[in-house]
């Protein structure tokens, strides 16, 4: 079944509602496609009004700001991630997640599924809560 941004067929009380009509490409979503550590990987997507939309699906590299600069360095993996806890075991990358990089942990600030990249800010005092040192 397609996946559809539209109002939902069923009422508040639990009901149904009738369908007033069929489904609008304009509604039109996509499955989740998550941006995984490992290997390079990127999709490119047609989206309306004939653009292109940049899915990252291998997470390799992160543009991680730190006080001097920005610096490309490698994601070893997903210590953190507050959108969903499982997403750490998954090695999956979002906004907000904190990952580990070769010069520390830092927080991702882009949307890798809808801007194709990694760009993260440095956190230099981070402690992972899982970690004692």
């Amino acid at each position: 079944m397609a996946i559809v941004h539209s109002k939902s067929l069923r009422k508040p009380s639990g009901g149904m509602r009738r369908a007033h009509r069929k489904k609008k490409k304009y509604e039109m979503g996509r499955p989740y496609v998550p941006a995984i550590v490992g290997e390079e990987k990127r999709k490119k997507i047609r989206v309306r009004g004939g653009n292109y939309k940049v899915r990252q699906t291998g997470v390799e590299f992160a543009n991680v700001a730190t006080g001097k600069g920005v610096k490309r360095v490698r994601v070893k993996q997903v210590v953190e991630n507050p959108a969903n806890p499982f997403f750490v075991r998954r090695n999956i990358v979002t906004k907000g997640a904190v990952i580990e990089t070769e010069i520390g942990y830092a927080r991702v600030t882009s949307r890798p599924g809808q801007d194709g990249v990694v760009n993260a800010v440095l956190l230099p005092d981070y402690k992972p809560a899982g970690k004692k040192k």
